[in-house]
């Protein structure tokens, strides 16, 4: 906790008007684009809904381009990869760094509501447009439709289709990206963006679609009346049910939220560092080894294409996850400690910020200044969050550094000619940018991988 705490304050005093002036471009960009977006919706639902993953967007690159200012700080993470040179090799990086980012943030966005946030301040502004429209079509007596305009998306066959165009459009940008020109990445990111953006919405749907099931069922009304008679009868299991419950629902917020944010910054810096996860095995994963490799070379090369497309989204997930693991608990629970002393922090500057400026008139004062007034809050945290993230990830390589460092541990020698040096490409089965070599690749599904990650 002392190594994270000085690192932290380091990096802070470092980099501090970076942090804060790609923090303050996130946000902008994620209002104008909400904005853009609800007037655009307010005549074609379609218009609207491709433009609001944008303001998703925005927040990741600017979260991206946050950790990415602190790297040059982090003496850990130094050591196992030494920052890019040239700036092609920096724009590569940021690209791959947003590419990977996209599906843990959206996932962590849409969980902790700040996508039902966007999607409310989305509906507010189309609303707004729309009520403009028809007030001047009432004076012009024309008559205005509002058909097929800010409607949620559902399962239909065009929502399905929009998600098959924009992975295929993401995996054939992947696949040739080197023959691409360079403007070609921002439409890279715009799919990528879209296709997880409406698969995280639909599958936002369906779980309460299930939850709703559930909740109807007769068996969830005899499960609450019989808590309500035990707990009636024996009240301490009462004080247990409600603790229990009290206890998951902090949960959440407590270990789960920390862990997110330090997963998201395992991918952001993922490039560098890659544990082994262990590999699947068993008489039945075998035999599907075996039966694909049968198949015919063409049939098995676009498989594997398309199967290599999906995992390679999940890979830097579950490497985050590994290194947090092998960090150890005390580590972890240190900087989830940390953690909730920020939460705690942001929530006395939102106290003290009210209680310095008093009692205001609420119409002529924080209907117009509240957004200024709570903006210094984040403003002063959030560089603070990040920075924090950044340094308890750099704490987790210091417990790889004895096996991860080339000059230790000769992770990076090619079984089978010691002292060879894979670049970091090679190393993880990519080519430059993320496309990965065909016979690296046909090895390792049939259980030749190329050399352990660095």
């Amino acid at each position: 906790m002392l190594t994270v705490i000085s690192m932290t304050g380091r990096l802070l005093l470092a980099h501090w008007p970076a942090l804060l002036a790609w923090f303050l471009a996130g946000i902008l960009v994620r209002y104008l684009v909400i904005e853009l977006a609800g007037f655009v919706g307010a005549f074609s639902a379609l218009g609207g809904q491709l433009l609001l993953p944008l303001a998703i967007l925005a927040r990741l690159v600017s979260f991206v381009a946050m950790f990415l200012v602190l790297r040059d700080g982090m003496a850990r993470l130094g050591t196992i990869a030494v920052l890019p040179r040239d700036a092609l090799a920096r724009r590569r990086a940021f690209v791959d760094a947003v590419l990977g980012g996209i599906l843990p943030f959206f996932a962590f966005y849409a969980a902790w509501g700040y996508l039902r946030d966007d999607w409310f301040a989305y509906l507010a502004r189309g609303l707004e447009v729309q009520q403009g429209i028809i007030f001047g079509s009432m004076l012009s007596g024309e008559a205005v439709s509002t058909e097929g305009t800010l409607d949620q998306l559902v399962f239909e066959p065009a929502t399905i289709a929009l998600i098959v165009v924009a992975f295929v459009g993401r995996w054939a940008w992947n696949r040739y990206r080197d023959r691409l020109p360079k403007w070609s990445a921002i439409g890279a990111v715009y799919l990528e963006a879209i296709w997880v953006f409406l698969t995280v919405i639909l599958i936002s749907q369906a779980l309460g679609w299930v939850s709703e099931w559930v909740q109807s069922r007769q068996a969830m009304v005899w499960l609450a009346d019989i808590r309500t008679w035990v707990t009636t009868q024996v009240e301490p299991i009462a004080w247990v049910w409600e603790g229990v419950e009290w206890l998951l629902g902090e949960a959440g917020g407590i270990i789960l939220l920390p862990l997110a944010w330090l997963t998201i910054a395992g991918v952001v810096y993922g490039q560098a560092v890659a544990p082994q996860a262990p590999r699947l095995g068993g008489a039945l994963v075998d035999r599907a080894r075996g039966r694909f490799s049968s198949l015919p070379e063409a049939l098995r090369r676009r498989l594997g294409d398309l199967w290599w497309e999906l995992a390679s989204r999940f890979r830097p997930i579950g490497r985050a996850v590994v290194l947090m693991w092998r960090a150890g608990p005390v580590l972890v629970g240190g900087y989830v400690l940390l953690y909730t002393i920020v939460l705690g922090f942001e929530q006395m500057l939102r106290f003290w910020i009210t209680r310095l400026i008093g009692p205001q008139d609420f119409y002529a004062f924080w209907t117009v200044a509240d957004t200024v007034v709570l903006l210094l809050v984040p403003l002063i945290v959030e560089p603070l969050r990040v920075t924090l993230v950044a340094s308890a990830y750099d704490a987790t390589l210091a417990r790889l550094v004895p096996t991860s460092v080339p000059d230790s541990s000769g992770l990076d020698e090619q079984p089978g000619e010691p002292g060879k040096r894979l670049g970091r490409d090679e190393l993880d089965g990519e080519r430059p940018g993320g496309v990965e070599r065909d016979e690296e690749r046909d090895g390792d599904r049939e259980g030749v991988g190329p050399g352990p990650g660095a």
